[in-house]
């Protein structure tokens, strides 16, 4: 609301123009005339997503920690729930969440295509994906997949694994008949026989390794990229103290997993509703001691987007080299990195 400028009352004078100046920049300040103050102001809520392929993001969301934190700021929590990398980077890229967790060259996809986005912090090294067929399949390798129906999900770490499976097999998408469905559904019509192999994701992937004989007949932990938690870059930029808050409820639910084997393998059974069989199968393909993008990260997740790009699914005129280096910053888990080696040590 501007207020009222009252007109002199004096007959023979007017303002000057240094008293007019002053009363401008008094009201500027108090209507929020430059927009700082709407900048600045805190937000009410903070949206983060979880995902049964993130286990931190289970434990996180199970102890209450940052909403314990954020409440001194009177801030509070929501939680979304994120069935791929897919689905997160639609909600980033419709501000419906601020935090989403992806695999690394998902993110890539995400950034090449313009999703508004930064990868700070990887929050597993993970081998969930695998190519996997029924159990009585006579598919054996890679190279036998040509002319095959097979699930996977666009846009997701398990579809990029597919697509580099095939093209050290000298195939491409082209040389199968991809159906395109969300991680729990592609399980399902392997099960049901639809289609004859699946780009699988884990949880998903180890359920259908022990409840339905499932075979993963080709493996390759090198494929898989890193889990990356992704904030979007508007937030990042005007609330970087926020996002220092959520690395550091990140980094403790890392160093509590770490500490807490059979109690993060409970949380992931209960929250993700699986046989705690099935979360001990997930977690000991799960590598939580990583959290800062090094060489090796960055040379993972470029080696992907240069098959993404012979397959079409980004743009050939993307420089990845330039789009990796756009989309991972590093200064936030620059913050805590130093943090990482209480993780080996508590008990």
């Amino acid at each position: 609301m501007n207020p009222t400028v009252p007109r002199s009352t004096h007959p023979t004078r007017s303002f000057s123009f240094a008293g007019g100046l002053v009363l401008l920049l008094l009201l500027l300040a108090g209507c929020g005339g430059a927009g700082s103050e709407t900048k600045n102001t805190q937000p009410d809520t903070i949206r983060l997503d979880y995902a049964y392929y993130n286990p931190l993001s289970l434990v996180l969301k199970e102890q209450g920690w940052l909403e314990k934190d954020l409440a001194k700021q009177n801030i509070k929590v929501e939680w979304v729930l994120s069935q791929g990398s897919n689905k997160a980077l639609e909600f980033l890229n419709g501000s419906s969440i601020d935090f989403g967790s992806t695999a690394g060259a998902a993110a890539l996809i995400g950034k090449a295509n313009g999703n508004p986005l930064k990868a700070i912090y990887i929050y597993s090294k993970p081998e969930w994906t695998a190519l996997c067929t029924g159990p009585k399949s006579t598919i054996k390798s890679v190279a036998d997949l040509k002319g095959k129906r097979v699930a996977a999900t666009r846009g997701t770490d398990p579809y990029i694994f597919l697509l580099r499976a095939l093209d050290q097999a000298g195939l491409s998408e082209k040389d199968i008949e991809l159906i395109p469905l969300q991680h729990p559904d592609g399980r399902a019509a392997l099960e049901k026989g639809d289609v004859d192999a699946w780009a699988g994701l884990d949880p998903h992937m180890a359920k259908a390794e022990l409840e339905s004989g499932a075979q993963l007949f080709y493996r390759n932990a090198d494929f898989n990229s890193y889990g990356v938690l992704n904030v979007r870059e508007e937030f990042a930029k005007q609330h970087p103290a926020l996002v220092d808050h959520v690395l550091a409820a990140y980094e403790q639910a890392r160093q509590w997993a770490v500490a807490h084997p059979a109690e993060l393998k409970k949380t992931l059974a209960t929250e993700a509703k699986l046989s705690e069989a099935v979360a001990a199968k997930q977690l000991e393909r799960t590598d939580l001691t990583s959290i800062s993008f090094g060489p090796l990260q960055r040379n993972t997740i470029s080696a992907a987007g240069d098959v993404l790009k012979k397959s079409g699914a980004i743009d050939q005129n993307v420089d990845i080299n330039q789009t990796v280096s756009n989309l991972i910053d590093t200064q936030f888990a620059d913050k805590i990195a130093p943090t990482k080696a209480k993780a080996t040590a508590a008990k």
